[in-house]
């Protein structure tokens, strides 16, 4: 009993360590984001908000973040649609075929975003098509894609088709049956896959730095780009406001998806 309690004990200690070595950082940045002083090291010498202010009074980092969330929107709303249709198709209906759109819509989830960058890259250098926000919005959705239909096809699988077929017994088509039985019951799901699709293009860097033409700047990209010259505070005003932006969303999808799970 003594080794095991020993064994235990040291388990959540190096579980401790692992959460402390991983989280630190982020609170460091946080905390820095909040001092007075200039040199960004501490002892902080007060608490001010000044270089919030002067973060959002800087033209290219407002620039940047308006493109975040127009490229985050606009490919989460995408991924959503295609995400809902895909998903329906795959809980839903058998064709030949199935199997393999499924393992096709997975691949972005296995492979690695630096791969996905290069090969996106070649293959618009193979058609001698330039980077452009088109391109970078295609690349998006792309890899959010999977996500979507992830989490609604999960909600699907647990939905039971004898509503739909209720529906369609009292004289409901396809259509009116979608729009009045199956996306009321599965729009959580879509609200939590659309928030999550949203932040991975909200935080993406490592793709999109393949894919961007130059002029275009994301948030994270401009961090990179600020970071080649040195670390100012506004670096630490920047990235608080970007780690509270990619904690919030997920936690926003994560809870509605378990309540409506719950409710059911």
């Amino acid at each position: 009993m003594g080794e095991d309690r020993l064994g235990w004990a040291l388990l959540r200690l190096c579980s401790i360590a692992v959460y402390i070595f991983m989280f630190a950082p982020i609170v460091v940045v946080i905390l820095l984001a909040f001092n007075s002083s200039r040199s960004g090291a501490f002892p902080m010498e007060g608490f001010s908000l000044q270089w919030f202010s002067k973060l959002f009074a800087n033209e290219s980092i407002v620039e940047a973040f308006k493109t975040s969330l127009i490229l985050a929107g606009t490919s989460a709303a995408l991924s959503t649609v295609i995400g809902v249709m895909a998903a329906l198709a795959l809980v839903r209906y058998s064709f030949n075929g199935k199997e393999g759109i499924q393992t096709f819509l997975s691949l972005p989830l296995l492979m690695p975003e630096v791969v996905m960058g290069v090969a996106l890259l070649m293959f618009l250098k193979f058609l001698s098509m330039p980077r452009s926000f088109a391109v970078l919005l295609v690349g998006h959705t792309v890899l959010s894609l999977p996500y979507v239909v992830l989490v609604v096809q999960a909600r699907l699988v647990g939905l039971r088709s004898s509503y739909e077929e209720a529906a369609w017994t009292l004289g409901a088509n396809r259509l009116q049956t979608f729009f009045e039985v199956t996306l009321p019951l599965i729009s959580p799901a879509i609200v939590g896959g659309f928030l999550f699709a949203a932040t991975l293009s909200f935080d993406n860097i490592t793709a999109t730095l393949f894919w961007k033409k130059p002029g275009i700047e994301t948030v994270p990209t401009k961090i990179f780009a600020m970071l080649r010259t040195s670390v100012s505070p506004e670096i630490n005003a920047l990235g608080a406001v970007m780690i509270v932006i990619t904690i919030l969303l997920p936690l926003v999808g994560g809870y509605m998806v378990r309540r409506f799970a719950k409710a059911k």
